[in-house]
């Protein structure tokens, strides 16, 4: 991770930690950078979520990469993978979303995707960053007819959706079916998939008005889905955040399957088809307990990576694997897309109950969680904070307690100013004092600031 740029993108309060300046600079860099490589005009596709702030950033962007001589399609609206999806299929050089994923309204980020429609590389990103500190701009300002172009590309999400239409397997015909859009990326896109495949379709959370974006709903806030679905004696619910990257389904108990049980269930299906190309599913390390001990009765190996969809993607590419993900709902079908999609996810699930003809909560039964604790402290420090030695030495003294029979991980954010402690046992309680026993120490410490 680099001083701005983290493990997805640059991210924070919006004209505070990121601000229009840092959007202007990033067009700025980027139609000269693309550009001079290429030896002509390059260009650049953008897509933005609901947040007040992202028109802001969005317009932010556009003047820069106009200003350097880039051309600038618009995708307004629309999800991260979407951003990826065309990047892939009409030849842009780069790609750019306006997005804080799941995090609040007035957070904010700036995702770059690469012209493979995958994260852009350090290398690049590093040299933003130089860019984005250095106090004088020597880079050439476009004149005359080099001046880029702004281009309403509002078909191109169409597209998307068509790509996405084209690939369920099965009619949803009969199939009830929540979806909770987060006030999001996905608020006009979900439904008329869904729609379209012929499902009977309720739709909550689907009306942003650019501050209540993931705010108490979606992949995050999943209580009001799980209610939604039993209320209304659905047989499924797929919640997605600001962006649309993540799912988090509901089985039609109103119980929660989130992205460590989508992995279990549609790596099973493959499996049993003979289709699990190397036996393998790529999680991270926070990743359950139970995932693995599910996949060691059905005999399907896995590999654990760094937090960040960006690292399992890498191993992935590396080692060939066509499934690999997060709990928390990033999940890749590297046949289908480069990134997480949580749209794509939605309908790989709903591909697996209809071929089998059984209900989610079937499909999972023999997939047993261990009970899990995270707390996340807020921070000045997440370097000191991890390097402290009475930090470390709790930590030891925890994971000794635990032994072969649970696990503690505490690990930095990627994307906020946080120290996330997690813990897992085989009870709840025991979970909750592992967790305590560190944050306590956090805190003494003075370490915790106020948000």
């Amino acid at each position: 991770m680099g001083k701005y740029f983290g493990t997805d993108g640059f991210r924070g309060e919006a004209n505070l930690s990121l601000n229009v300046n840092h959007a202007f600079k990033i067009g700025r860099f980027i139609g000269w950078y693309f550009g001079a490589r290429k030896g002509e005009k390059c260009r650049v596709v953008i897509g933005k979520d609901t947040r007040r702030s992202s028109y802001m950033f969005e317009y932010s962007l556009v003047a820069g990469l106009t200003a350097s001589g880039a051309d600038a399609y618009m995708l307004h609206v629309t999800t991260t993978p979407s951003v990826a999806y065309i990047i892939n299929t009409e030849e842009f050089d780069c790609g750019i979303m306006v997005s804080a994923s799941h995090n609040p309204y007035y957070d904010n980020g700036i995702k770059l995707i690469n012209s493979h429609g995958e994260k852009m590389d350090e290398e690049t990103i590093l040299k933003i960053e130089e860019y984005l500190d250095s106090e004088t701009d020597e880079l050439p300002l476009a004149t005359g007819a080099d001046i880029g172009c702004i281009v309403d590309f509002f078909p191109g999400r169409n597209r998307y959706i068509g790509y996405l239409i084209s690939l369920a397997m099965r009619s949803y015909k009969n199939m009830r079916v929540g979806l909770d859009c987060a006030n999001g990326s996905s608020w006009n896109i979900a439904k008329s998939i869904f729609e379209a495949l012929g499902a009977k379709t309720y739709v909550i959370n689907a009306n942003p008005d650019g501050t209540n974006i993931n705010t108490n709903c979606g992949s995050t806030h999943i209580e009001g889905l799980q209610k939604f679905v039993k209320d209304n004696n659905l047989d499924v619910g797929f919640a997605f955040d600001g962006d649309a990257d993540r799912c988090i389904a509901v089985d039609e108990n109103g119980e929660v399957v989130n992205g460590d049980g989508i992995m279990y269930l549609y790596a099973a299906y493959l499996k049993e088809r003979g289709q699990l190309v190397n036996n393998t599913v790529v999680t991270t390390v926070m990743s359950n307990f139970g995932l693995y001990k599910a996949f060691d009765e059905l005999g399907i190996n896995y590999e654990k990576t760094n937090v960040g969809d960006k690292y399992v993607y890498e191993n992935m590419c590396k080692n060939g694997h066509i499934i690999g993900g997060e709990e928390s709902g990033h999940i890749i079908f590297s046949k289908y897309a480069t990134t997480g999609d949580g749209l794509l996810t939605a309908m790989k699930v709903m591909e697996v109950m209809l071929a089998k003809k059984q209900s989610l909560s079937a499909l999972v039964s023999r997939f047993v969680k261990y009970p899990q604790k995270l707390i996340n402290v807020r921070v000045s420090d997440k370097e000191t904070v991890k390097n402290d030695p009475d930090v470390q030495a709790i930590i030891k003294e925890v994971a000794n307690t635990l032994g072969n029979n649970g696990r503690v991980l505490v690990r930095e954010s990627g994307t906020e100013p946080v120290i996330r402690v997690m813990a897992e046992a085989k009870t709840e309680k025991f979970c909750t004092e592992c967790v305590m026993k560190i944050v306590n120490v956090i805190r003494e410490k003075g370490y915790e600031t106020a948000k």
